[in-house]
């Protein structure tokens, strides 16, 4: 039974996995996570971006993201609630202090700057859950590539792979970039690096906002 959707299924994959690699607000966040608060904090920050494709998921085998296609103001209002907590992030890291950040990043990794398992999970799901244009890519491969007749159960699975696909690469990305030769790289520009990432994230913020 499974084979049958097999060519569906590498075709999604490979779309998909081209969309995770691309730079975009889930690499900002996790970069940013890993290096300032450490592996760990990087490794459940993936973890969440991972389980916020769940969130796409859901809605849009439960219909929601049709109805959201045939009614454009929706999809605006997802625009506006996504664009504006991606701009709350850069907001935040484009507030960076220069001292405070050289000395996090020279800190040994039992003594870095501490954030919860919790909060840095919500970090990552968040990013993800409410960023717009995940729900145009679901929207669209979910329309384009998955047949209408492919049973929900199947598309389900298509889903979990999507999530754990997600969550694997941001967690390669949090292992590369908490690695100690990277944190020291860091060492002189750091609050630099954040506030870069902070513009980083305002720019996809302002062209969420622009497409309105």
């Amino acid at each position: 039974m499974y084979t049958h959707y097999l060519n569906e299924f590498l075709a999604l994959a490979a779309i998909h996995f081209l969309a995770v690699i691309a730079p975009g607000p889930d690499f900002a966040v996790t970069i940013r996570q890993s290096v300032r608060f450490g592996r760990l904090i990087g490794v459940i920050t993936a973890l969440g971006i991972g389980a916020g494709i769940s969130v796409h998921v859901l809605y849009t085998l439960l219909g929601v993201g049709a109805l959201m296609h045939s009614a454009p103001w929706l999809l605006n209002v997802a625009k506006v609630i996504g664009g504006g907590y991606i701009l709350y992030l850069g907001i935040n890291l484009l507030r960076s202090k220069a001292q405070a950040a050289r000395a996090d990043f020279g800190q040994a990794a039992d003594e870095l700057p501490q954030q919860s398992l919790t909060k840095a999970f919500m970090v990552g799901f968040l990013t993800n859950a409410t960023n717009p244009k995940a729900t145009l890519f679901f929207l669209a491969i979910f329309t384009t590539v998955v047949n209408a007749s492919t049973p929900l159960k199947i598309q389900a699975l298509y889903g979990l792979w999507m999530c754990s696909v997600n969550a694997l690469w941001f967690i390669l990305v949090s292992l590369l970039f908490s690695s100690e030769r990277v944190r020291q790289a860091f060492l002189q520009a750091g609050h630099w690096f954040e506030r870069t990432m902070g513009v980083v994230l305002i720019l996809f913020a302002g062209r969420l906002m622009l497409s309105l």
